[in-house]
C-alpha cells in the first residue's frame, strides 16, 4: 500500500513539474480525430445518423418476440397501439450500447390501478427494463413506477403527464461486459431523460428484470428492443435509435 501511495505521489509530482514546463497554448491542441458530423433533428426528425425504428407508418422493423411472425398491434394516425393479446414485439436488429428516443401515451380513458393501468415496457436487449405506466396520481410499488429499472431501481422524480398526452422517453444504454470465460466484467448501466428530466442518472442495471426473484447475469452479445403487451392500450410512435 504505502509503494502504491509512493507511486501516485511520484507520478502527479512528475506531472506537475512536466505542466510547468508547457508554456505554449498549442502544445495540449488535440487535432486528430475530427468528430464525424451528425445532423440533430429539426421539430421531431431524429438526427441523421439514426436508425428508424417506428415512423407510425408500418412495423417492417419489428417482429412478434414470440414466433418472429408479422406484428398485430395497431396502426393509426401515425401512432403504433398495442393490441392486447397481440404479444410483445422485437426489433429485428439487435443493439448493444444505445441512444433511445421514443414516445408513448397512456390510455386517456383510465381504467384500472396500480400496475393494471397504462402498463408496458422498454426491454434493452430483451431483458433490461425501463418501466412505462400511468404514474399520474397512480400510486404503486416505487420500483415498479414509471421509468424504473423493472424492480431495481427508484426514479429520481416522478415527471408522468395526464393520460392521453403523449410522453417522451430518451435513453443512454451501455451493455454490460463478459470476459471471455463469460464472466462480468462491468455491469450494464442505463441513463433515463423522460419529458426533459433526469429519472436515472447512470444507473447501475444488476441483471435482467425479474417480476420474481433476485437478478442474475448470463454472458450474451447483442439483443433486441423489445415493447411489451401487458393487456393496455399503450401508444407509441417515434422511435428512433442511435449506436454508440
Amino acid at each position: 500500500m504505502i509503494r502504491n501511495t509512493l507511486s501516485l505521489f511520484l507520478l502527479a509530482l512528475g506531472l506537475q513539474s512536466l505542466s510547468a514546463q508547457i508554456t505554449d497554448p498549442k502544445a495540449t491542441e488535440v487535432w486528430n480525430p475530427v468528430p464525424r458530423v451528425v445532423t440533430p433533428g429539426q421539430g421531431t426528425q431524429p438526427p441523421s445518423d439514426a436508425i428508424v425504428l417506428f415512423d407510425g407508418t408500418h412495423w417492417k422493423e419489428w417482429q412478434s418476440a414470440k414466433d418472429s411472425s408479422a406484428v398485430s398491434w395497431t396502426l393509426q394516425d401515425g401512432a403504433g397501439t398495442v393490441k392486447p393479446g397481440g404479444g410483445d414485439i422485437v426489433t429485428r436488429r439487435s443493439f448493444g450500447d444505445m441512444q433511445l428516443h421514443l414516445e408513448f401515451r397512456e390510455p386517456s380513458v383510465v381504467k384500472g390501478e396500480g400496475q393494471g393501468r397504462g402498463n408496458s415496457g422498454v426491454f434493452l436487449q430483451n431483458r433490461y427494463e425501463v418501466q412505462i405506466l400511468d404514474c399520474y396520481e397512480n400510486r404503486t410499488y416505487s420500483n415498479g413506477q414509471t421509468g424504473s429499472v423493472y424492480k431495481q431501481s427508484i426514479p429520481l422524480v416522478n415527471v408522468c403527464r395526464k393520460p392521453g398526452e403523449w410522453q417522451t422517453y430518451d435513453i443512454l444504454f451501455t451493455a454490460p461486459r463478459f470476459n471471455a470465460d463469460g464472466i462480468l466484467t462491468a455491469p450494464a448501466r442505463v441513463t433515463v431523460i423522460h419529458n426533459g428530466v433526469v429519472i436515472q442518472l447512470n444507473t447501475e442495471i444488476k441483471g435482467p428484470t425479474e417480476y420474481i426473484g433476485l437478478p442474475v447475469y448470463q454472458a450474451h452479445g447483442k439483443g433486441p428492443i423489445k415493447l411489451q403487451d401487458h393487456g393496455n392500450l399503450v401508444s407509441f410512435r417515434n422511435v428512433w435509435v442511435r449506436e454508440l
